[in-house]
């Protein structure tokens, strides 16, 4: 099981409890898949260097996990096909 890290921004537009929705669904989505969560970060509404699709401000989220390393490549694609998540970035922690 590799480490790794991952921020989301999701979109400012969104209710509180679609956003508690969105981070719940994407901690489930790593335990589902034999990953371990070892800590979820929200960072809250924080305005972007340059605006994204039109939004000058996002709601960034941290999430550092342990999975397989097949794991990141499905997160990307479930990330990419949410409509809420405007910007993203995986990256594998050394040890």
């Amino acid at each position: 099981m590799n480490k790794y890290e991952s921020i989301y921004i999701l979109r400012p537009t969104m209710e509180e409890e679609a956003i508690k929705a969105a981070v719940e669904r994407f901690t489930n989505l790593v335990t589902e898949e034999g990953g371990q969560i070892e800590k979820v970060e929200e960072w809250g509404k924080r305005r972007l260097a340059y605006p994204i699709q039109k939004f000058r401000e996002g709601y960034y989220v941290q999430m550092n996990f342990s999975a397989s390393s097949e794991f990141p490549s499905e997160l990307e694609r479930i990330y990419r096909i949410t409509d809420d998540v405007i910007r993203y970035i995986i990256v594998r922690e050394d040890d």
